[in-house]
């Protein structure tokens, strides 16, 4: 954000801080990642009146209820009713609400103010440094590791947005002027962001592949939230664009002009600030200068996507100040994130990752690139309107590397179909999650990996992903306890 962008944001402030006082405030959509109680906190706060409506029951909301415990918020669960949207002055929608929401439709009939979360922290953010990293998959890994790289900096960097427990909305108490903030952005959050009209000042686009067309029209109506993130930059922002992936290659001649664009990727246009691969070195150029950040081969995060992904977190980083030491000891140190490409144990020689949040076919893709062979993975789930052919011609290629245990899910159809098609046999249907890892394993010998890695959400057969990630940690630990004992006798 420039400094004008400054001043707006701290007029914005203090009218909103002003305007929630006394005023009703209903809270659409809870939610299970801390969204729905950070904005009901945050409202309360302020001196409102707070409402929360979800179509979730108290039951299947009780980790979020928990959290607010004791607080004086009204909830209608397990529906949503007109008189709660009457009642608001403001609507502040969870980011799960899809555009299309005929309650969203209803508000607005009705005249009401409507927001999201996001939208309320750029409003009130004082920050001019704040960082937006958004993209179909490496979003949290990216971010995470920009944060890493900005702490190593300066202790008081701060890391929010679409990362589990991270609620915007929470960490404005630490935020300064001059605090750097590293934010991953949903495409569903950029909608928010869009409708105030504001893109962060360091903006970074790492990907799109098919994803989410259960809740866009087609990929350019995906695209297009997705370009949010850059659409409302001015002079002076940063635009940091992955110019292997043609999608938001296409884009950058749309950005604004004044905009500095940084490209990164396996290789960048001769003369172009930004980041590439050279060798094994992870490189920044910035003018006619060039600076070795790391190696590919000396990162803990595996797969050449990790180091691409390293390569965006280090121009992020770097355009809010921070300096290539702080940036070099930071990628030297990360080992990952929960549920993305995660190590849990290795037994009899077999390794166990998890990659629960590998919700698409690219992602799966790009898992099994990073990995070595021979591969038992578990996979299926349920349907997001993605198609599987490139994922089966993949698995294809890769035969007898690759063993595929089917998970049930609407999804799983046409996984299995697109398997089938081209000549592979998945192993079994599995309905009972803990069969199926013990399937994988026991049909893995010393050397190989056993992934979860589904290529569909987890609709049905768990809550969010995050549980099905929860569980396959319970039963690789109880597997480990057998495999001791086993070993004992």
């Amino acid at each position: 954000m420039t400094d004008n962008a400054d001043n707006q944001l701290s007029t914005q402030h203090s009218a909103l801080s002003t305007s929630l006082r006394g005023k009703r405030v209903l809270v659409l959509g809870l939610g299970l990642h801390g969204g729905g109680a950070g904005v009901a906190r945050f409202a309360l706060a302020q001196g409102a009146m707070v409402r929360a409506t979800d179509m979730k029951t108290a039951a299947q909301l009780a980790p979020t209820l928990q959290q607010l415990a004791g607080l004086p918020i009204e909830y209608t669960l397990g529906e949503h009713r007109e008189a709660d949207f009457a009642w608001a002055d403001l609507i502040v929608r969870n980011q799960a609400v899809p555009r299309e929401s005929e309650w969203l439709a209803l508000a607005r009939r009705l005249g009401k103010t409507v927001t999201m979360e996001v939208g309320l922290f750029f409003q009130l953010c004082p920050s001019h440094n704040v960082i937006g990293i958004t993209g179909t998959k490496g979003k949290t890994t990216t971010t995470t590791l920009c944060y890493e790289m900005l702490k190593a900096w300066r202790a008081d960097a701060v890391v929010a947005g679409n990362i589990s427990g991270k609620p915007p909305l929470d960490v404005l108490p630490y935020i300064k002027a001059d605090t750097p903030v590293a934010l991953e952005l949903s495409s569903w959050q950029l909608e928010g962001t869009d409708e105030i009209g504001v893109s962060p000042h360091i903006g970074c686009w790492l990907n799109l592949t098919p994803d989410h067309l259960n809740r866009y029209r087609d990929m350019e109506d995906y695209a297009e939230a997705k370009w949010a993130i850059f659409k409302h930059q001015q002079r002076g922002d940063v635009a940091v664009m992955n110019y292997d992936d043609q999608v938001v290659r296409s884009y950058a001649d749309q950005l604004a002009a004044g905009v500095q664009l940084q490209w990164y990727g396996e290789r960048i246009p001769d003369g172009a600030d930004g980041g590439y691969i050279a060798g094994d070195g992870l490189m920044l150029r910035s003018g006619n200068v060039e600076t070795q950040i790391g190696g590919v081969a000396g990162l803990k995060l595996p797969g050449r996507h990790n180091a691409l992904n390293a390569l965006a977190a280090a121009l992020c980083a770097h355009a809010a100040g921070a300096n290539h030491e702080a940036i070099a000891q930071a990628l030297a140190n990360f080992s990952g994130v929960r549920d993305r490409l995660e190590l849990l144990r290795e037994m009899n020689g077999v390794k166990i990752y998890n990659d629960t949040t590998s919700t698409t076919p690219a992602s799966v893709i790009a898992a099994l690139a990073a990995l070595p062979m021979p591969v038992q993975l578990l996979a299926g789930g349920s349907d997001k309107r993605l198609e599987y052919n490139e994922l089966a011609k993949v698995i294809a290629q890769r035969q007898p590397a690759v063993r595929v245990y089917l998970l049930e899910g609407s999804a799983t159809d046409k996984l299995a179909a697109a398997l089938q098609a081209e000549g592979v046999s998945p192993q079994g249907r599995y309905s009972d999650f803990s069969a199926a890892v013990h399937a994988a394993f026991d049909a893995a010998h010393p050397g190989d990996t056993v992934l979860l890695s589904p290529a569909a959400a987890s609709f049905g057969m768990f809550v969010n992903e995050f549980e099905r990630g929860d569980r396959f940690r319970e039963i690789v630990a109880a597997l480990e306890l057998q495999v001791a004992k086993a070993s004992q006798t």
